[in-house]
């Protein structure tokens, strides 16, 4: 199983240096460092596309993965100069998940930039249409224009954050599906659905990907109940936030991430929701350590 961390991008005071936050990642043996992609959330955020080139600029091996792009909040032939320009720099390191945004935040960005939320979708799944020609460097139609895009750079994975409503973009446009919070149970659903999907488009059955909220080692049980109750803000029952906590132990989280894998999950993100950060990186990649073992 590949394990990889979100890295500190809220804000810039108490956060840290998150070009040190990915060294310490890498040199702990994680797979990836992502970061999340918002422009008016309810609380300051870094751009998640400098963030990343921060943390790229700071690791040789580790690869910088996005915890999704919102593509439509960008012009796509921006997104696709921003991401190409991100793959050259980091020596083609990058993973692009890719989201529509939800509700949590309201709709202030969508105002902003003048894109109707009630087209999120729409407009993703049209971006999704041009975006790896627009990468690659090759001639594409953009609002009636084809355009060029120069230096091309080879078209990095594409994970899809979805929920049930929008399998069908995962298995028509994603080499991963990339769920957030998630149990073993639903991941098996919603593979089995994403393989008569994949069948349809006569494309292959998209990998997995799952984020989960972790705090491990010793926290006390305040902090554990705070983080439940921010899940239920993105409408599960306090039973369901609960179970897309990884907490306790390395040996604990190694159990908790052999139950994904067993689902069907490849890879996990840690989000930490409290401690030491550069601790739970340390604590997280001695979970990965343990759960890819050999037996015996």
């Amino acid at each position: 199983m590949k394990v990889g961390i979100n890295l500190p991008s809220v804000g810039v005071e108490g956060a840290g240096d998150p070009g040190a936050h990915a060294r310490h990642a890498e040199e702990a043996g994680l797979e990836s460092v992502w970061v999340g992609d918002h422009l008016i959330p309810v609380r300051p955020f870094l751009d998640s596309t400098l963030v990343l080139a921060t943390a790229a600029a700071a690791t040789e091996r580790i690869k910088v993965g996005f915890g999704v792009m919102i593509l439509a909040l960008r012009p796509v032939a921006w997104a696709a100069k921003q991401v190409a320009s991100l793959q050259h720099l980091s020596g083609g390191r990058v993973l692009l998940g890719v989201g529509s945004g939800g509700s949590v935040h309201g709709d202030a960005a969508w105002r902003a930039v003048g894109v109707p939320y009630g087209a999120r979708g729409r407009l993703t799944d049209a971006a999704l249409e041009v975006l790896p020609g627009l990468v690659a460097g090759r001639p594409a139609v953009v609002n009636g224009e084809e355009v060029t895009l120069s230096p091309g750079a080879a078209m990095p994975p594409v994970l899809i954050g979805s929920g049930p409503a929008t399998m069908r973009r995962v298995a028509r446009f994603g080499d991963e599906w990339y769920p957030a919070f998630s149990s073993p149970a639903y991941l098996a659903a919603g593979i089995r659905e994403l393989a008569e999907l994949a069948e349809r488009y006569g494309r292959p059955v998209p990998g997995v990907t799952v984020s989960m909220s972790i705090g491990l080692g010793d926290l006390p049980a305040s902090a554990i109940d705070a983080q439940v109750r921010s899940l239920t803000q993105y409408g599960m029952t306090e039973a369901q936030a609960r179970e897309a906590l990884i907490t306790g132990s390395p040996a604990r989280a190694a159990e908790r991430l052999a139950e994904l894998a067993a689902a069907g999950a490849g890879r996990v993100i840690g989000m930490p929701f409290s401690g030491d950060r550069f601790r739970q990186s340390e604590l997280l990649a001695e979970a990965a350590r343990l759960v890819n073992a050999p037996p015996g």
